[in-house]
């Protein structure tokens, strides 16, 4: 019986991992091998080399992150408010996962600072997600300005509310998130 090759994915997500932790100076073959218990032979079964991994990885995130997102959203039906509704829980669950996870989110924006052609691809997955909120919030919102208004909200408190560090208030984080959402979706 012959050894279990380790999934490509296992690769991706790994090297994600790495991207939040280190930047994507810290995506290295020996490291990635060594965090995944094998040896590093298995990865040249599906990578030519560290720069076709680094481009998978940024595949998989704008997958994962934007037309996924959106065909899950989707497949539920719905009129537009229920479809926000379940769109703000699928961002909300994913706040740590290697893929679609906020720090992911964030390591590839500082990435992006950096190299233009992440930038390109980050400024491509934001377009689409804004598409996609515009979609959803002028079905209900006939305002334009208005439209605009909430899809930088929902934008921003996704990526901000990382940063944010400011203890409770009144109420806690988790209580004026819901708050957020139930005003974007009046």
């Amino acid at each position: 019986m012959g050894a279990t090759r380790t999934p490509r994915g296992k690769w991706i997500e790994e090297g994600l991992r790495a991207l939040v932790a280190g930047g994507p100076e810290a995506v290295r073959i020996e490291v990635l091998a060594q965090a995944l218990g094998v040896s590093k032979g298995g990865f040249y079964g599906y990578f030519r080399n560290r720069d076709a991994l680094l481009t998978e990885m940024l595949d998989t995130w704008e997958y994962e992150v934007a037309e996924s997102v959106i065909e899950q959203v989707e497949s539920g039906g719905g009129d537009a408010r229920t479809r926000l509704e379940r769109l703000f829980a699928i961002v909300a669950a994913a706040t740590d996962g290697p893929v679609r996870g906020t720090t992911a989110d964030l390591a590839i924006r500082e990435w992006a600072r950096r190299d233009a052609a992440v930038a390109e691809r980050l400024r491509r997955v934001d377009n689409r997600r804004m598409e996609y909120l515009r979609s959803l919030f002028s079905s209900f919102c006939p305002d334009e300005d208005e439209v605009e208004v909430r899809c930088m909200i929902a934008v921003s408190v996704r990526i901000g509310n990382h940063f944010h560090a400011a203890d409770d208030g009144k109420h806690s984080r988790a209580e004026v998130m819901a708050l957020i959402r139930q005003r974007l979706l009046e």
